[in-house]
């Protein structure tokens, strides 16, 4: 049976999303919603953490001079300063990156100086391995103590210079990205009228516009993205990454990043991206030779490329993904896997805007956690998507994304052990392990047996065969673009941080993601490197191979799958396992790889990915009609959208609607429907 039969490029998609693993930054913050609008207190916000930070380090320093509080009351009060210090940075991060009304740089660099400082504060690991070297600690207390000297280990910095470094570099991070905000991008219509745009109306616009000078217009518009970070200091913050990661004992950044991350080191990451690499190369140049021979040589432009493989069909296909609807869809087709959030309140920011962060993401203000005494502390989660409603190919990419980003929040809100640091998404959470859930569940949007249960129009039609059978054939072959586009972007970074301090100039930056861009993808890119918003972030840089890696894992965990049960979409079984098997240990033990081995009973490896890509076209066709078929026969999911949850629909300072307020998911699933359609006329057409 095939694997996954795709209707989208998710080679672009995965620029739209970030889950952030960091070695030395934070994340995001949800904003208690009030009646109608919140308001952001920056002041409040950066006042908490220090005050907290000084408390800790108090206690701390006593407790060395005098008899040490009960291994119990610790933990429990770490925890409880963690959670404060975190959430503190949180508030700043989403309300910088969502643009709210009172958001401050200023701010947000003080509290994840402070956070940095909680994490890298030696008294507190000094303490913990006075705990670990007593004999007072339960077997269960063992395992929590050991995690946080494994995460704070992550953090300390011995050098004051190296401390001093770091901040400078987040500094200048904060400030270009402060002015990327700003920064206007424009195209130009087929009728000569320059229109503004942000990002992902550019690339929606790319794969999407029937003009070919439209679609070059919006192309050059994100080259444009590379020279302005250029000119803003990116070269700088790169030579300031490295110096502290050498500072600490690491070959450079990207290695620093993903031996916190991942466990391993940068040569055995690109070891497992070599062979990748070289065994799709065949299919790639095959691939690159059907599409000119089929379109022409104007296909290849980068420009170009997308389109010739979605335009047409992708607009056919756009009335059966209406956005406003994507929620309830999302909501369904996991509570039929069996997926629960636990009483996580989630926050959800899902239409485009000006001055909103380009790219999708989700993100813990709070990491749920069990007490020493047992109680659950229940999570809560921020995600926020680009849509554009009335754009075509919006309401596809939209609800791909939630089924994304639902699956990173359902694995974090059931990941259940005795400390937040085994559920936040800093190091040493694996990329890769986190990468699975989601792709895993997005991967579902491709299948026949997904989309001809849950892709309908507004009139409530489920999509045809007929299209479903000409998006495999115009897109089965040309699926490895989407590959070497995601391993790309790590063989970019990988060269960057390998430069030498003097050779990082804006001219050798742009030449050498040109050159990626050709090695890797057989020429210019239709999402330029440099416009990758990943790289330029402390918090997503170096590592994009978790991505790699976490497909590799997703086509392993399908097989396995399919094998035991033979369908995955809407089977009742596949949350309860997942949660078994992937969620319930967080960052702790036995970690990434074993977990795969564990579940599919094979170490991770790409054969799988590889011999799914080079499946022929008329298996895949025959396979997923026949899962088409039964499908449309069964229909969506009925049942109550129970996900135990508490929703909260916002856009910017906004509140829209509050699963809690309207009697439950589904009704304020009908209150943003509702919302959607007044503001973008367009979608209530048929509504």
């Amino acid at each position: 049976r095939s694997i996954k039969a795709r209707t989208t490029s998710r080679a672009v998609d995965f620029g739209k999303r970030m889950f952030a693993v960091r070695g030395v930054i934070s994340a995001v913050r949800l904003n208690t919603p009030t009646a109608g609008t919140r308001a952001f207190s920056a002041s409040s916000a950066k006042l908490s953490a220090p005050i907290r930070l000084r408390s800790i380090k108090a206690r701390s320093a006593s407790a060395m001079a005098a008899v040490a509080e009960p291994v119990g009351e610790f933990i429990d009060a770490f925890n409880s300063d963690y959670a404060r210090i975190h959430k503190a940075y949180e508030d700043n991060f989403w309300a910088t990156k969502m643009n709210l009304k009172g958001n401050s740089t200023d701010a947000l660099t003080e509290s994840f100086n402070a956070l940095e400082a909680f994490l890298g504060d030696r008294h507190t690991l000094d303490k913990v391995r006075g705990y670990l070297a007593g004999a007072d600690a339960t077997d269960a207390q063992v395992v929590v103590l050991k995690h946080i000297e494994k995460t704070l280990g992550c953090y300390i910095v011995e050098s004051a210079e190296a401390k001093k470094v770091r901040e400078e570099a987040v500094a200048l991070e904060n400030k270009m990205n402060s002015a990327r905000n700003k920064l206007g991008l424009t195209y130009v219509e087929s009728d000569g009228a320059v229109t503004d745009a942000t990002p992902t109306v550019l690339r929606t616009k790319i794969r999407s516009a029937a003009d070919e000078s439209v679609r070059k217009s919006c192309w050059e518009a994100t080259r444009r993205v590379g020279p302005f970070l250029l000119e803003n200091g990116f070269p700088k913050i790169i030579a300031e990454r490295n110096r502290f990661a050498r500072t600490l004992g690491f070959v450079d950044f990207y290695d620093m990043k993903v031996t916190q991350a991942e466990g391993f080191s940068k040569a055995r990451c690109f070891e497992m991206l070599d062979g990748l690499e070289s065994a799709t190369r065949p299919i790639l140049d095959a691939a690159l030779a059907k599409l000119k021979a089929d379109k022409g040589e104007d296909a290849l432009k980068p420009w170009n490329i997308s389109y010739a493989l979605s335009g047409e069909l992708s607009r056919e296909m756009d009335p059966y993904f209406p956005f406003e609807n994507a929620p309830e869809v999302w909501g369904r087709s996991f509570a039929a896997m069996g997926i629960r959030y636990r009483d996580t309140k989630m926050q959800l920011d899902l239409c485009d805007r000006k001055g909103k962060y380009p790219n999708g993401f989700c993100h813990w203000p709070i990491a749920p956690h069990k007490a020493q005494d047992g109680t659950w502390n229940a999570s809560q989660a921020n995600f926020t998507s680009l849509a554009t409603p009335d754009e075509v190919g919006s309401g596809n990419t939209a609800l791909t994304t939630l089924m994304h980003e639902g699956g990173h929040a359902a694995h974090f809100a059931n990941i259940e052990q005795g400390s937040p640091l085994f559920s936040q998404e800093r190091a040493p959470f694996s990329v890769s392990l986190a990468e699975t859930q989601s792709m895993f569940l997005d991967s579902l949007c491709g299948d026949a047996a997904w989309l001809g249960r849950y892709a309908k129009d507004r009139s409530g039609s489920p999509i045809s065969w007929d299209l479903l059978e000409r998006s495999i054939r115009e897109k089965h072959p040309f699926e490895v673009f989407m590959l070497r586009g995601m391993i790309a972007v790590p063989y970019f970074e990988k060269a960057l941080y390998e430069l030498d301090e003097a050779d990082l100039t804006a001219e050798n930056i742009e030449r050498i993601a040109d050159e990626i861009e050709h090695k890797i993808q057989g020429g210019l890119a239709a999402r330029p490197l440099l416009s990758v918003p990943h790289i330029t972030s402390d918090e997503s840089s170096c590592y994009y191979h978790g991505y790699v890696f976490a497909e590799m894992a997703v086509h392993q965990t399908r097989a396995h799958f399919l094998g035991k049960y033979g369908v995955i979409v809407d089977n009742p079984e596949i949350g309860p396992e997942m949660l078994r098997s992937y969620w319930l240990a967080g960052s702790g033990e036995p970690g990434f790889l074993k977990m795969v081995q564990d579940l599919t009973g094979k170490p991770l490896g790409h054969d799988a990915w590889v011999a799914e890509l080079s499946k022929p076209t008329e298996d895949v066709v025959r396979d997923e009609k026949e899962e088409y078929v039964k499908a449309v026969r069964a229909g969506a999911y009925a049942g109550e959208v129970d996900l135990g949850m508490h929703a909260v629909f916002v856009h910017g300072d906004e509140v829209i609607s509050d699963s809690k307020v309207e009697d439950g998911y589904a009704a304020a699933c009908a209150k943003f429907k509702k919302w959607v359609n007044g503001n973008w006329p367009k979608t209530a057409v048929t509504a």
